[in-house]
């Protein structure tokens, strides 16, 4: 296997762009996949998006399962999303602790919305495909989509006293 693309740390100025719309029918998307999906794999990441590994492109990969570092997470098929766009279904909003493979060692309370509608499309075809999430998935959801925004969970969250390190989350947890 050739080696993992490096994940972009906060500061990067790649990560505060805003990602460009891509073809689902590139040549190149299956290959900036694999290349994603191997890294969020061996960083035991929930999600990773395109900017997170330098590519300035509308592609996520959600990749729920317990891990390491979600112990709780929900198993799911790993899934590539081209050219997200997520809409709130009701205005219930939650607050849960959110990390980051760009923000390594902390993590913080972050309001998103409960449940979206997640429309997407897949690799090799432009038609869209539409699913409600909530909870845990939701949040991966979002999270994800807002790097391809140039956000980070840090922009959103309202308390500052609700970042902690990861040791002290995770220590809180047991």
């Amino acid at each position: 296997m050739s080696q993992l693309p490096a994940i972009l740390e906060i500061g990067h100025p790649t990560l505060r762009k805003t990602a460009q719309p891509v073809d689902p029918l590139d040549p190149a998307l299956p290959d900036l996949i694999d290349r994603m999906i191997n890294s969020v794999l061996e960083a035991n990441g929930m999600g990773l998006a395109a900017p997170q590994i330098g590519e300035s492109k509308r592609v996520v990969i959600v990749a729920s399962r317990p891990n390491a570092r979600y112990p709780h997470a929900p198993d799911m098929p790993l899934t590539a999303l081209i050219n997200p766009k997520i809409t709130p279904l009701s205005d219930e909003i939650e607050l849960g602790f959110e990390g980051c493979l760009s923000i390594p060692g902390i993590r913080g309370r972050v309001p998103r919305h409960a449940q979206i509608r997640l429309s997407y499309q897949q690799v090799g075809s432009n038609d869209w495909v539409h699913v409600d999430w909530s909870g845990f998935l939701a949040r991966v959801a979002q999270h994800e989509i807002d790097h391809l925004d140039g956000l980070l969970w840090l922009d959103r969250i309202e308390d500052n006293r609700e970042i902690v390190s990861e040791a002290q989350h995770f220590a809180a947890d047991t």
